[in-house]
Order: C-alpha cells, then structure tokens, then sequence
C-alpha cells in the first residue's frame, strides 16, 4: 500500500512540476505583445531596448523609458522634453536581456557605440506577420507615428 501511494504522490509531483515549467516557459519566453509598434522585429523575447543616440534604456514589460537626468535614472513613460524630436520608428534599438542595464551603463555605451546613427532597423509596425498582429500600440507620449 506504501508503494502504491508513493507512486502516486511521484506521479502527481512530475505532473505539477511540467506543467509549472511550461507556465514558466510561456510567462518568461514570449513578450512580443509587449513590445511597442516602434520596437525592432525578430525578437520573440526583449527585457530591455537600449537606445544608443540618446543613451536611453525602454524597460518592454513596464512600457518605461529610463534615462539619466542629473545624475538619477528615472523611470517614466515618456521621453523628457530634450528629446521631444527623437523618432523612435527611425532609430537604432539594441534588445537588451541583462537585469538593470542601466546600472553598467559604461558597458552599455562602449558595447553599442557603434550602432549611433543607424537607421536602417524595421520595425513592428512596418511588417505584416502574423506573431506581431497583437502588439502593444502605446504612444508614449508621442502623439504622431513619425
């Protein structure tokens, strides 16, 4: 009788530790919905955009920017005032899979350096595949699609 509940416990176990796993798997693998329509195509899974121009970080799961003024990362869900001009859909966005990558921000810089001034990204909004069809379509705080 031991035997036969032992099993069963085992049994049971296995099957709640699968499917806790695959509900890991599905929570931390896949964020594209999460992505704005200005983020860069080809990433099923992006943390964090870093964009290089204006040495700003784009937290994808809050749908925050987070950039240095005077001296404090701040954390907002738009660009401040002195890049009211920066277009989002034409800039350069590195995807970023590091927790807080603003906190080595040097590292960052150096890495990325030689993305500053490239245009030539796509975007979410410019393709027509089916895994983008539900994206996030936040403005942050823009009001025109540039």
């Amino acid at each position: 009788m031991k035997k036969i509940v032992f099993c069963a416990a085992f049994l049971f176990s296995c099957l709640i530790y699968k499917s806790t796993t695959a509900q890991i798997h599905i929570s931390l693998g896949l964020n594209i919905r999460s992505q704005p329509e200005w983020g860069p195509v080809g990433f099923d899974h992006a943390e964090y955009y870093y964009l290089p121009d204006i040495d700003v970080y784009y937290d994808v799961p809050h749908h925050q920017f987070v950039y240095l003024q005077n001296n404090v990362w701040v954390h907002a869900a738009a660009l401040p005032p002195r890049y009211a001009n920066f277009d989002l859909y034409h800039s350069y966005k590195a995807v970023v899979n590091e927790r807080n990558p603003w906190e080595h921000a040097a590292d960052m810089r150096t890495r990325f350096a030689g993305y500053k001034g490239r245009h030539d990204q796509v975007v979410i909004r410019d393709v027509h595949i089916k895994k983008y069809a539900n994206h996030w379509k936040g403005d942050n705080g823009h009001d025109d699609h540039k």
